[in-house]
């Protein structure tokens, strides 16, 4: 099998894109090409059951993103003749994608409730049969992004050693339990564990919020890259800045100017058909809520745009806390404010993740 792709520049760290429902689309993949693109993509994932099909938004994003970077199309689900089935339809359509992903991860009740996503973990035995059979289907790269067990690390070594036993090709590994959902610290003890034990490289996940956040836990977990999530929807130069660290050169430190012209760009990509007015402002507010972690210590800029309703409402609010005054000038913080929190919990109705 051939190794997996270069980070854009060799010998750095990967740096990839983490999966997350109703937010890694074809828009937003889009959106971190123009902001910096990290190395690798993963794409919101398949749902896969007895009358699944390859959903087409996700299938848009695999074709269409345009971003010159390796694509993986991650599958959720446990049934193994719809995942040998599932995979045979990504491969007969010839999908450019680099590998195939499976979730083993997903806290969102709803989803683990069904013995899939982080639901998985309670069950080795099922794991086993789950990992042989997408490791036989799989032509190419076969990949799993999991956390450290369901509500304690009983199972760990034991899925870490399947992931050897059927050459999983990569690990993804969000160091925290499913139980644990977002609410803890993240056990980066358990990436270096993970690294040392499986032969694959691992990508660590879990609060990776800035560039000397992400160098840390490289320095103490010997990852082979860091995987971001909901880092990124607040500070989409995140990859670029981390790339720019790698290679010695000056880090790019966006100002409140440049956040009011990124919640320019997400307003435009987040427009859709089917989604308008308050109804688009309202999704709106799940990108923002993250935003908002940047702008302001008493958090009013959070206070104020949870309660608009309209365009109009929210571009006023935007530039009130982002650029007069002399606002926009001022530099956008690499860390989130302490003690600002994005709720209402942004798991949403398609699943989790973020």
């Amino acid at each position: 099998m051939t190794p997996l792709p270069a980070a854009l520049v060799p010998g750095q760290p990967w740096t990839a894109l983490a999966p997350m429902q109703d937010v890694t689309t074809l828009p937003f993949m889009r959106l971190l090409g123009k902001y910096g693109v990290p190395d690798l993509l993963f794409t919101e994932y398949f749902r896969v059951h007895g009358h699944s099909t390859l959903e087409s938004h996700i299938v848009d994003a695999i074709c269409h993103h345009q971003t010159g970077r390796p694509v993986f199309a991650q599958l959720i689900g446990e049934s193994l003749p719809d995942l040998q089935r599932t995979v045979a339809a990504i491969e007969s359509s010839q999908l450019p994608v680099a590998g195939i992903d499976l979730n083993m991860g997903c806290p969102a009740p709803k989803v683990y409730k069904k013995n899939v996503g982080g639901g998985l973990l309670r069950e080795p035995s099922k794991v086993d049969e789950v990992l042989s059979c997408l490791r036989a289907a799989i032509n190419g790269r076969f990949t799993v992004k999991m956390r450290i067990g369901f509500d304690s690390d009983q199972h760990f070594e034991t899925i870490l050693d399947l992931i050897q036993k059927h050459n999983v090709d990569l690990l993804s590994l969000h160091a925290r339990t499913v139980k644990e959902a977002y609410r803890s610290e993240v056990h980066y003890e358990y990436i270096q564990r993970a690294v040392e034990r499986v032969p694959c490289p691992v990508l660590a996940n879990g609060n990776i919020t800035s560039v000397s956040k992400g160098q840390w836990v490289l320095d103490h977990t010997g990852s082979a890259g860091v995987m971001i999530g909901r880092s990124c929807i607040r500070n989409p130069w995140i990859f670029r800045q981390h790339r720019e660290h790698f290679a010695g050169q000056p880090i790019f430190q966006p100002t409140l100017q440049d956040v009011r012209e990124y919640i320019e760009d997400l307003i435009v990509a987040t427009s859709l058909p089917n989604l308008e007015g308050t109804h688009h402002i309202n999704h709106m507010k799940k990108f923002l809520n993250f935003v908002g972690l940047g702008v302001d210590t008493d958090g009013q800029f959070l206070h104020d745009m949870r309660r608009a309703r309209t365009k109009s409402e929210l571009d006023a609010i935007c530039d009130k806390h982002l650029i007069h005054n002399g606002r926009g000038e001022q530099l956008f913080p690499d860390e989130p404010i302490k003690g600002l929190v994005a709720r209402p919990n942004c798991e949403t109705s398609r699943g989790c993740t973020l």
